[in-house]
């Protein structure tokens, strides 16, 4: 027996590749499918089943695909209505897998179709169980995303997945490995650990949601407790999860390698958006006028998704040479299937053209104490629960997430600052405000890291566990 867990940190999400005597499992793949085809072919095994934990809203799954290319079967859990070729599989029902075998434990709560795969050795004792979004480590899913499909309330779902919980999950042995759908940095919780495998002895003895003595009515209470609303892009995610979805080795096709002149042709003839995947730093240096920032080298496809609302809305790439098709393949892990083209010769063929180009003010952390001193206007682009738990005194917080909410809030008659932790959404914010008009923000490089090694005034540090 082989479990093999494929970690995706841009999406912060567990994909699971379990073969056993040839035959191969795949759990909650990714859009683009070749890796999980290459190690079966590794192994002279053969893929016969696709589980699916649930109907995903962060990320487009490669179920479709990955089945049409293989012939393996999908397989979802009670109540799930997919439209396309599946098994619905009843709760308790085994699957044999090799000499192993996987048992569906429906788990609703997350979503009402959630389901936990609990894997046995070929002893038919329990091993491992594959928890989706149902149980995460530190965390369980979030009860208020599937409010509207299921006709219910956030706190009604919230009950169902205290009893899935109580019932399919608390009653396994300590011992059981636990194999979650995301750690820290997904959407789909609060407070996710950043470890990504853990047992069911260390969740009952850690996870708040576990506690022995818990009520139904506090766990209600507490998992509500504190929710930011949704990315926008989940329903589209979850839509394209139960529909089906394009081939991302097409979409890729589509995309045009275009020269600075065709590229500015495109963008002004379609109305295009320019993204820059590049370093921060670079954007900072020089980018094409109105672009947006948003770079490979953090929370890529999480932040297209929360920040670039029109999901069918042409987009133009700027990237590093030898990136573009990994920018576009990252596009479609959160649906976004509409990129038309890519700079060739990446932004210094913009530059060498002669053409327009833009640049973004940054100043470091000792330069802004002194700024401050003189009462300049400071912005905290963090998430709230990072800006409650520390922050500069007397700065508002103006959470990336919810930029366009605040828009009305930034001076345009005088410079102003934009920091986040490190600088990596600072700069998206500093992109999209100069977009719009705010050629006057200025960008602290290192952000509250750098920050806090300054005398500028903060707040006392609460510990984010006891907000």
């Amino acid at each position: 027996m082989k479990i093999e867990q494929i970690y995706t940190g841009c999406l912060a999400q567990g994909a699971y590749f379990i073969e056993s005597q040839g035959e191969v499992a795949i759990i909650d793949p990714l859009r683009e499918v070749q890796s999980y085809i290459d190690k079966t072919e590794a192994v002279n095994g053969k893929i016969k089943y696709i589980f699916e934990t649930h109907f995903h809203a962060d990320f487009v799954s490669g179920h479709v695909t990955l089945a049409e290319k293989t012939g393996a079967t999908i397989v979802y859990g009670p109540n799930a209505n997919p439209s396309f070729k599946a098994h619905i599989a009843t709760d308790g029902e085994v699957f044999q897998l090799g000499d192993i075998t996987i048992t569906a434990l429906h788990t609703p709560g997350h979503t009402m179709e959630s389901t936990t795969y609990l894997l046995k050795d070929k002893n038919g004792k329990d091993h491992a169980i594959f928890s989706g979004d149902t149980l995460f480590l530190g965390d369980v899913g979030r009860p208020d995303l599937a409010q509207k499909a299921a006709h219910m309330t956030q706190e009604q779902l919230a009950g169902l997945l205290f009893d899935s919980l109580r019932t399919k999950i608390m009653t396994l042995a300590d011992d059981v490995i636990v194999y979650p759908a995301h750690g820290a940095g997904s959407a789909c919780g609060k407070n996710l650990s950043k470890e990504t495998v853990g047992t069911i002895g260390e969740q009952k003895a850690t996870n708040y949601a576990l506690r022995a003595n818990m009520t139904k009515e506090e766990f209600v209470a507490e998992v509500t407790d504190g929710l930011l609303p949704p990315p926008a892009y989940f329903p589209m995610n979850v839509k394209l999860n139960k529909e089906g979805y394009s081939n991302v080795e097409d979409i890729i096709k589509e995309a045009k390698a275009l020269d600075a002149t065709a590229f500015e042709l495109v963008a002004n003839d379609t109305d295009a958006l320019i993204l820059d995947v590049r370093h921060q730093d670079e954007f900072a240096k020089g980018h094409i006028p109105k672009s947006i920032f948003i770079g490979l080298e953090g929370g890529f496809a999480p932040w297209v998704g929360a920040l670039i609302l029109d999901y069918k809305q042409p987009i133009l790439i700027v990237a590093p040479e030898g990136k573009e098709e990994e920018t576009i393949t990252r596009l479609s892990r959160v649906g976004y299937d509409s990129a038309i083209g890519y700079l060739k010769g990446g932004f210094d063929a913009w530059r060498s053209s002669g053409k327009e180009y833009d640049t973004v003010t940054t100043v470091v952390a000792t330069e802004l104490e002194q700024k401050i001193n003189e009462n300049a206007a400071v912005f905290d682009v963090r998430k709230p629960g990072e800006y409650n738990s520390e922050h500069i005194e007397n700065v508002p917080s103006t959470p990336l997430d919810f930029l366009n909410d605040h828009i009305a809030e930034f001076p345009k008659d005088k410079d102003f600052y934009v920091h986040c932790a490190g600088g990596y959404r600072s700069m998206i914010a500093a992109s999209i405000l100069k977009a719009r008009g705010y050629h006057n923000v200025i960008d602290v490089k290192g952000g509250y890291a750098a920050i806090k090694n300054t005398g500028i005034k903060r707040t006392a540090y609460v510990c984010p566990s006891t907000l």
